[in-house]
């Protein structure tokens, strides 16, 4: 279940590319000395990785609270069926029904900070950024925490969360140093593979609810992690 976070965070950075690209690229790197260029972009992917982390905490704190009234399997099952209709929901209609406007001055005060902090040079900048922008309201984000609940713990929700962004950071890497690379029309096309993978992804979560005595992949005992005990006879 931890490396479909990375999956997971891999296939989101197809989507990032087009939606987080260019805040990442507006980064105010260094564009004279390429050590601390990369140590800025260490920092900016930092920031994103706390962030991810804290949510990640919160979320597994859910899910444990979840499983203990004992619905292991279903908690896998109801993240899987939310990945896949997340994913098919239009960018336009996510708009208009975000999870964000209960909190919207809080989202509009994260923009304002991210807008002032790009202006900035020093490295706590980098981290600032990478920080605001993981708070930003994102609907593969959305489908990553799902992912979080069904850990069923705070440990492993941050570590959920944390391989997800993770899983972000090669191409959007990428994108910051080499942002001609990827054409427009190359952005929509590798745009338009992210909803099938994710709903790929989205049927494993909910094979793995199911116990069909798949090993590795649907245990009919349902664990989301290996776990080895001593037996005494």
């Amino acid at each position: 279940m931890l490396f479909s976070a990375l999956i997971l965070g891999l296939l989101s950075s197809l989507h990032c590319i087009g939606m987080c690209g260019p805040i990442a690229m507006m980064l105010p790197l260094d564009r004279t000395n390429e050590a601390k260029r990369v140590l800025q972009l260490l920092l900016y992917h930092t920031g994103r990785l706390f962030s991810y982390g804290m949510l990640g905490a919160f979320f597994g704190i859910a899910g444990k609270v979840l499983s203990l009234a004992g619905i292991q399997q279903q908690l896998s099952i109801i993240a899987g069926i939310v990945i896949i209709i997340i994913v098919m929901i239009p960018e336009n209609k996510f708009a208009q029904y975000n999870f964000s406007k209960p909190v919207y001055r809080i989202i509009s005060k994260i923009k304002t900070g991210l807008g002032s902090r790009l202006k900035q040079r020093d490295n706590k900048t980098f981290f600032m950024i990478g920080l605001l922008n993981g708070l930003l309201p994102c609907g593969l984000v959305y489908a990553a925490l799902f992912g979080a609940v069904a850990m069923q713990d705070l440990s492993y929700g941050v570590l959920y969360m944390i391989l997800y962004g993770a899983g972000t950071i090669p191409l959007m890497s990428i994108v910051v140093f080499a942002g001609g690379m990827f054409t427009p029309k190359q952005r929509n096309t590798l745009n338009k593979l992210v909803p099938y993978a994710m709903v790929f992804m989205g049927m494993l979560f909910i094979v793995r609810g199911l116990g069909l005595g798949i090993p590795y992949i649907s245990p009919s005992d349902f664990s989301l992690f290996v776990q080895q005990g001593s037996v005494c006879k």
